[in-house]
């Protein structure tokens, strides 16, 4: 029910009214519309706020209050448009050094954090930080916005996991540049102290080894991925959830 509750009133904040007429009464109409979405938009903020508030960290650092809020808006768009079917939310803040742990996967059904994770970024994003971002094959570089988790397969990296872009535009081509999610021996803290830095894929959001089993086994079959930088202002991201 708090989640129903929590969608119920970020759905009626996506909603928007407008009306081609210059009668009195149909403008008092628009005026009160304005009114109730704008209460709504205050609404919505209070809610997301409290469940990132009662977040069970489970002995894990939380997820910025921006990536976490930018995400759960879009959790709940598009499970109302029946792309997303798990209630688990996976963010990645890419505003963060690769050196920090800055992959969360959540439970929403729980309100947990079950995992918080290293991850890379393609190498032509940037070193320690991602900065550069492309939806183009050869690339190399990291896309930003809503993901469909898919399949667990067997690659050259051994078991990963397929992403569907939701993002005409922006991570569109993903399934196509075998953008997915695997394990890497170039994900982990040994690499760091030797390299100053974590090392980087050619695009993929590439896991500790260890971790990469526990996590996308998790996430796999259409869960929410969302990877979140604050170069792509909340208008876009609200723009793609409900075009």
């Amino acid at each position: 029910m708090y989640y129903n509750v929590a969608f119920l009133l970020l759905y009626l904040f996506g909603n928007s009214f407008s009306f081609n007429s210059n009668s009195v009464k149909e403008s008092n109409f628009l005026l009160n519309k304005n009114k109730k979405t704008s209460s709504y938009r205050s609404d919505s903020h209070t809610m997301i706020a409290s469940i990132y508030q009662n977040l069970n960290a489970n002995q894990f650092e939380l997820p910025n209050y921006d990536s976490f809020a930018e995400g759960l808006k879009g959790y709940y768009t598009l499970k109302e448009k029946g792309l997303i079917k798990k209630e688990i939310l996976t963010l990645i803040d890419f505003s963060l050094s690769a050196n920090t742990k800055r992959l969360w996967v959540i439970d929403l059904a729980t309100n947990t954090i079950l995992h918080h994770s290293l991850v890379a970024h393609g190498k032509n994003t940037g070193d320690e930080f991602a900065t550069k971002f492309s939806n183009q094959n050869s690339s190399f570089q990291s896309s930003l916005g809503f993901y469909s988790t898919g399949e667990i397969y067997q690659g050259k990296h051994g078991a990963s996991l397929k992403l569907d872009g939701l993002e005409e535009g922006l991570n569109s081509n993903a399934r196509s540049r075998a953008i997915v999610i695997h394990g890497a021996d170039y994900v982990s803290d040994k690499f760091i102290k030797q390299n100053k830095r974590l090392g980087r894929s050619l695009g993929c959001p590439a896991l500790p080894k260890e971790l990469n089993m526990p996590i996308i086994t998790t996430i796999k079959d259409k869960s929410l991925l969302f990877i979140y930088h604050p170069s792509r202002k909340k208008e876009e991201n609200n723009q793609a959830l409900t075009s």
